[in-house]
């Protein structure tokens, strides 16, 4: 199941949200565990109670509508299709909408020539702190860097400037994402980015063919051509209206897996390993799996998805000692927390130059046979 497949319209599409291992269509006896490529979810209900099986409902490319049953249902969708806005509330700016021609909710690919000249030769703003935002911003200074002058990010933080703001670095067990930070602090440091922090966007305003943005506080920014918004996704849950779900109201994120992931607290190494018990929901045989089961949570890792599935996959088959025997280790972050979703003081923040908690990643067993216990957690 990939985790981010989307229809083109940007709906679930029925290859990640299908029926689980080994369930079966109620009406004529068909499997119906594989996907059919392009169509799209647009709703999940129980055929009756709780032993009734679940009706998908789907529409097709060719334009017919279609249900199909199924025992289990895992929603693997991820969260790609809705991007947070720019308000530092969690809500759309004002006059966010409006500007919609000149802001983006995707980190740009260069490669393409219609993009690069969007953003050969401008100003751009970068609105976000995570992974997204260092490959905007070491994008860009790459384009600078090629274009000559003209060429230039403004970096919007909420939060000032921390040992931590730039991710692990070296010290980052992936070192391919500990280089994205290094690199958006080249960018910063060689003058083809500017950090403002202590930004929390509340408007957005135009001017003439630019735009301008606008602080709670009243500050106001030198006008921008481009917009680059990156402040983290979340999960889409209307068409599963009808399940009953048990989310964080927070994050989310499964009520029990939600405290085991919140940013405030983790980074992805010291997240605990979990299973099929931490993502059940009141409505049996519902899981919400990857990317979309942390909600909000910025913290995820591919390799903690596949271990989800795993384990529940080995539940639908009846083998729950497997299912409840989650293992797996995670690579260290270099990074103690993680972004977190609201905001608090620099004092209060870790900071990894400080010391901090983090220690060295280790393989984590829960349930039947093992002990819980922490990797590298605070």
């Amino acid at each position: 199941m990939a985790e981010n497949s989307r229809s083109r319209t940007g709906s679930p599409s029925a290859l990640n949200i299908r029926a689980a291992a080994s369930a079966s269509s109620a009406e004529n006896g068909r499997s119906v565990s594989g996907g059919q490529q392009g169509a799209t979810v647009t709703g999940v209900a129980r055929a009756g109670r709780d032993q009734q099986p679940f009706t998908v409902h789907i529409d097709t490319t060719d334009g017919h509508e279609e249900r199909i049953t199924a025992r289990a249902v895992l929603d693997a969708s991820g969260t790609w299709s809705t991007p947070g806005p720019a308000g530092a509330n969690g809500l759309p700016a004002l006059g966010e909408r409006a500007a919609a021609d000149h802001i983006a909710y995707r980190v740009p690919d260069l490669k393409d020539p219609s993009v690069r000249a969007r953003y050969a030769g401008r100003r751009t703003a970068v609105v976000g702190s995570g992974a997204s935002a260092f490959t905007a911003l070491a994008s860009l200074a790459d384009l600078a860097e090629g274009e000559g002058d003209g060429t230039h990010a403004e970096w919007i933080l909420r939060r000032g400037i921390t040992g931590s703001t730039y991710g692990g670095g070296d010290a980052d067990q992936l070192p391919a994402r500990g280089a994205l930070g290094l690199r958006a602090r080249t960018a910063v440091e060689a003058g083809r980015a500017s950090a403002v922090t202590g930004f929390r966007t509340q408007a957005v305003e135009r001017d003439g063919d630019r735009l301008v943005l606008v602080a709670e506080d009243g500050r106001r920014l030198d006008p921008v051509d481009e917009v680059i918004v990156l402040t983290g996704l979340r999960p889409d849950l209307s068409f599963l209206a009808e399940l009953r779900l048990g989310l964080d109201e927070r994050l989310r994120a499964a009520t029990a897996l939600a405290p085991l992931i919140d940013p405030n607290a983790h980074s992805c190494g010291t997240v605990h390993p979990h299973g099929v018990n931490e993502l059940s929901h009141p409505e049996k045989d519902v899981y919400l799996v990857g990317m979309k089961s942390y909600g909000r949570a910025p913290t995820f890792l591919a390799m903690t998805g596949h271990e989800q599935v795993r384990s529940i996959a080995a539940a639908l088959a009846g083998d729950q000692a497997a299912a409840e025997r989650v293992e797996l280790t995670l690579p260290e972050t270099g990074v103690c927390g993680g972004a977190g979703l609201f905001d608090t003081p620099d004092t209060a923040q870790n900071d990894s130059e400080d010391g901090g908690c983090c220690a060295a990643p280790a393989t984590v067993r829960i349930g039947i046979g093992g002990t819980r216990g922490a990797s590298g957690g605070c």
